[in-house]
């Protein structure tokens, strides 16, 4: 690709630091210069941020600009998933346009700006605006957003992976047709170190999916990451538990032997509970930090400026701090449990040594047996450069909804007009007048079982054919309900002076009385009190209890599932093992079978006078707490008698009265045409999917000025507006989206779908005379599964020992032993 030319201001910056600009960041900017989008792919530290703003310093450049005066007005926008790495990149941009003497103005927004700043930026933006696609689209429903980007140049959207293929993802590409529209020559850049598809991203990039118009941009290669697995040093791996708090001494002292560590975790509750964990090991005192989602913006924003001063040891998270932010001084990354998949790890070793020229180095901690063989496939992925992701899905109604009324905010508009720019999305390419007519019809009044409401008319249509807002006061209403994100409903938890922690699920909060002790942001806290949407406390005098937070759960990818069954089923790699791991898929592979890629391993056997079947489907958890529920009700209607199922990332564990003989029946495909169907509608799934979709849509409001609701009052309204539709109007927009949310965020139905697939193609049924060695990790959970780990993991490891204890043994249960019988 041809390299753009530097201006001397630039490679004076470089060279009085001693670097040389890195091939890629030359050709960044020789795609700029050709006129072209631009995606760039490139290891972290490889200066992705740096080589994304080249062209924007470069423009500022005197002796590029001769005797034109600098540009005027709003020229690049920087969008990122993460306020943090927003702020990161601020403070790493202003060094050099410091240094190179550059007249460019560089300012932030999110929610958290002052209201009085947000206000002057739109009447005199910076040069350079950082920013959240939900706050870019905030922007883009004021009536001075034709003047205010009509100055746009470019466009740089970091960490694209990170939320391209979601609904955050679906609101940003509205957003670019909409600026596209503005500023035509407007270009679009995207920055990643770990897409799996880069064809795939060059087109949700590019207008109109115009791939040709994007150049890919590849980085030079750095030095290979170092990554290892930490094993205990005297017991075995455990059969079952995901904390691996065993590993708690070696990782202490794993800190005190690096400069700064960064502890990943899956989950906030994790993150607290090994936070916990490494301050009662601390003897040395050392400073050992905790960040997640759930503190309060004080207390991150403490914390990432301890980080980047140096001041820490340790610090424990989540992914809050996935993406991007830059602190060179972590020389080590540790890995607490499952990776989940190869680009999230490879995302996360990055954060060590923050350079391209050295190594990061990364342990991994498994908490089990399978998630040692999890972070086994996990390091041979990164070590071959695999990458893993999800796959692009078409658009979501409720965010088009959204984004129609942003447009209705910001000025009269024509229908043809919009569904041209909106189809020029590749999210929304799909997109037909049929569909883009009912959009319309519900933005203008709720659809047909609503239309008789006066607060869901917010639009109409003129005798010309213009839609615009219906009143004005439905601006307000729209920007402060805006947003994409629908958090579970959460309570804020304050000292009596005011000072916020952060917030806890309102599910746990509304469980606690006066005198209840729990841990939160690393402090022993006790309740003094509940009221509106806070919890009162106070410092604990005795040790708490830990609060068990609901959160997402991260499901195994299908790559690295993959990989796993292929390393289950080479026999001859066992032998790098350790001899715990290896021993227990020896005595499997002789009493019953390993799970082979492309099939299905279920065993049926007795015990404790049931009947138990387990599904080696290696599909996630969600998929296979779906199946169970599925399988359970098909169980029931068979008359099998199912007493209950537990759900592991790798296996489903099934238990009734009655044996089940022919899985094959159970697995059939019409189980998501029946079944899955019946579940949906008469659990709380649909609900709450169309919960998130009514907000989204603003057809039910979170906030009204000066005023929030509870979560509770939202449900409340949802669900008065749910059995209306359900029982009026059941095709409805929402409805239909609350469908397509259901199948394939709450349920993974596709992912299920593969679990028939293999089922109705290749399945090894064994049924065997007790408990296999490869159910004891899931057997073990039963009773717990819904418990904090805190409180779960000692009985939960006792139990894994005496279930291992009789899946290991060699000899029979009873007189005479038999080889399994294999269907």
């Amino acid at each position: 690709m041809l390299q753009g030319s530097v201006p001397t201001e630039i490679e004076a910056w470089f060279s009085n630091r001693g670097w040389r600009p890195r091939r890629h960041q030359l050709e960044m900017l020789g795609a700029s210069d050709a006129g072209l989008h631009a995606l760039l792919v490139a290891d972290t530290g490889a200066g992705k941020t740096l080589a994304g703003f080249l062209p924007t310093l470069a423009a500022f450049c005197p002796s590029r600009m001769g005797t034109l005066k600098p540009p005027e007005g709003l020229h690049t926008l920087y969008v990122s998933p993460l306020k943090a790495l927003a702020h990161d990149v601020q403070r790493n941009l202003l060094a050099p346009i410091s240094d190179m003497g550059l007249q460019v103005r560089v300012e932030t927004r999110s929610g958290d700006t002052p209201s009085d700043r947000k206000a002057r930026q739109r009447a005199r933006p910076p040069h350079v605006l950082l920013t959240t696609p939900e706050s870019l689209s905030l922007l883009l429903s004021y009536p001075e957003a034709q003047t205010l980007f009509g100055s746009l140049k470019r466009i740089v959207i970091d960490e694209v992976h990170a939320f391209a293929t979601g609904k955050r993802g679906d609101l940003l590409a509205l957003a670019l047709s909409r600026l596209q529209a503005i500023a035509p020559g407007m270009q679009r850049v995207g920055l990643s170190a770990t897409v799996a598809s880069s064809e795939a991203y060059r087109s949700w990039l590019a207008p109109w999916g115009d791939i040709d118009s994007v150049a890919l941009v590849k980085g030079e290669e750095g030095a290979p990451p170092q990554v290892s697995i930490m094993l205990p040093e005297e017991e075995r791996i455990p059969w079952s538990g995901h904390a691996a708090t065993w590993a708690i001494p070696q990782l202490y002292e794993q800190i005190r032997d690096h400069r700064i560590t960064l502890v990943f975790t899956n989950t906030r509750f994790l993150a607290e509970y090994i936070f916990q964990w490494l301050w009662d090991a601390n003897e040395d005192n050392l400073p050992i930090g905790i960040h997640h989602g759930s503190l309060s913006k004080e207390a991150r924003r403490k914390v990432e400026g301890a980080m980047a001063r140096g001041e820490l040891r340790a610090l424990v998270c989540t992914a809050s701090l996935d993406l991007g932010v830059d602190w060179g001084d972590i020389d080590l990354v540790v890995q607490m449990g499952a990776p989940k998949g190869s680009s999230r790890l490879l995302q996360r070793i990055g954060r060590a040594n923050h350079r391209l020229d050295q190594p990061s180095k990364a342990i991994l901690v498994p908490g089990n047996r399978f998630e040692f063989i999890e972070a086994a496939a996990a390091v041979e992925a990164v070590a071959q450069g695999t990458r893993d992701g999800e796959d692009f899905r078409p658009g979501g109604l409720d965010v088009l909804a959204q984004h129609v009324m942003g447009c209705a905010c910001a000025g009269p508009f024509r229908e043809e007009d919009l569904l041209a720019e909106i189809r020029s999305s590749l999210a929304y390419a799909w997109l037909d007048e049929d569909v883009f007519r009912r959009v319309l019809d519900f933005v203008a009044t709720g659809g047909y079982a609503l239309r008789s409401y006066d607060r869901f008319k917010r639009i109409v249509r003129e005798r010309d054919g213009t839609w615009r807002l219906a009143h004005p006061q439905h601006a307000a209403r729209h920007r402060i309900n805006a947003g994409i994100i629908v958090d579970s409903e959460m309570l804020d938890v304050r000292f009596r002076n005011g000072r916020s922690l952060g917030k806890v699920e309102e599910m746990f909060g509304a469980g606690l009385r006066p005198g209840d002790t729990f841990r939160f942001a690393g402090l022993d806290l006790e309740v003094e009190g509940l009221k509106d949407m806070e919890v009162l406390v106070r410092a604990a005098r005795r040790s708490a209890s830990i609060p068990s937070y609901s959160g997402l759960r991260l499901p195994i990818s299908g790559h690295l599932a993959n990989r796993v069954r292929e390393m289950l089923a080479d026999r001859a790699g066992w032998a790098r093992f350790p001899d715990d791991v290896r021993e227990w898929l020896e005595v499997q592979d002789w009493r019953s079978h390993l799970p082979a890629p492309g099939r299905l391993l279920v065993e049926s056997f007795p015990h404790q006078g049931l009947a138990y079947t387990t599904y080696y489907t290696f599909e996630g958890w969600n998929a296979n707490q779906s199946l169970g529920m599925l399988l359970t009700r098909r169980m029931e209607d068979r008359g099998l008698g199912p007493l209950g199922f537990v759900a592991t990332d790798y296996t489903l564990a099934v238990w009734g009265l009655k044996a089940v003989d022919n899985p094959v029946e159970l697995l059939s495909p019409d189980i998501l045409t029946q079944e899955f169907v019946d579940w949906v509608q008469q659990s709380h799934l649909l609900r709450r999917a169309f919960r998130e979709v009514a907000v989204i849509s603003g057809l039910v409001e979170r906030q009204q000025p000066g005023k929030r609701k509870s979560g509770r009052q939202v449900t409340f309204s949802t669900d008065l507006i749910y059995d209306v539709l359900r029982k009026y109007e059941p095709d409805h927009l929402l409805i239909e989206a609350a469908w397509a949310d259901a199948r394939a965020r709450m349920t993974d139905v596709g992912r299920v779908g593969d679990v028939l697939d293999r089922a109705g193609r290749e399945i090894d049924h064994v049924k065997l005379d007790r408990i296999s060695p490869l159910s004891v990790p899931v057997l073990s959970m039963i009773g717990r599964e819904n418990l904090p780990s805190g409180q779960a993991d000692d009985d939960l490891l006792l139990e894994a020992e005496s279930l291992g204890a009789l899946a290991m043994r060699t000899d029979p249960v009873e007189e005479d032993s038999e080889l399994p019988d294999v269907d």
